[in-house]
């Protein structure tokens, strides 16, 4: 039976105990043991030998060794999978960390606002048969690993930061961290962000290509 470990807390705006029981329940769903804890409890060898590691967590600190731990996990060959500020935006100061993750949270311009999403790589796992589609959420504006395999953008039309307009950013994407297979998507300030369709396919598949499944 496949393991995973969410991380999560943080910032309440972004639901952290909902969210914890939103991405316990589909990995149960798909056979997984789940374990959940508070990133604020110290993590031991034992907590991180899972297949996979699901952060969710937002502007706080972790510790040290924690994060060390996790790391190092990655590195050998667990998945890390996450979304929005859960794991585009967790620890601002721990620089590996974001250099794992392949990206770091910057700007939202215009808070809560429609746009549109498009698949760019229509042959991966994670976004096969997938179309292009629409939200109303925040429009992550990121600083990216251009490294990363991007799946899917979006394109800022510039009416709240006239500067950004036409810049196609990545909404979606998987890299390697050394053996681990690392997803992330953007999409996920709140839970009815995950009513959307694509945006549940898009985000399970994620975390079950990251876990090797």
């Amino acid at each position: 039976m496949p393991k995973a470990l969410i991380l999560y807390g943080g910032w309440e705006g972004h639901d952290p105990v909902g969210f914890n029981t939103w991405f316990t329940q589909r990995l149960e769903q798909h056979g997984f043991e789940v374990k959940s804890q508070s990133h604020t409890v110290p993590l031991s060898e034992e907590d991180v030998q899972v297949d996979l590691i699901v952060p969710h967590v937002t502007m706080d600190k972790i510790s040290g060794e924690s994060s060390k731990r996790i790391r190092e996990a990655v590195l050998n060959g667990t998945g890390l999978a996450g979304i929005h500020g859960g794991m585009g935006d967790s620890f601002r100061e721990d620089t590996e960390f974001q250099f794992m993750t392949g990206g770091q949270f910057v700007s939202h311009p215009g808070n809560i606002r429609p746009y549109s999403v498009q698949i760019k790589d229509h042959d991966h796992t994670i976004s096969q048969g997938l179309a292009d589609f629409q939200v109303v959420t925040e429009q992550y504006f990121m600083h990216v690993d251009p490294g990363n395999h991007v799946l899917a953008t979006t394109t800022f039309d510039g009416e709240h930061a006239p500067w950004l307009e036409g810049i196609v950013m990545p909404v979606a994407w998987t890299r390697m961290h050394g053996k681990g297979r690392v997803f992330y998507q953007s999409i996920g300030h709140a839970l009815s962000d995950m009513q959307v369709p694509e945006v549940e396919a898009l985000t399970v598949c994620g975390l079950l290509w990251a876990a090797g499944r």
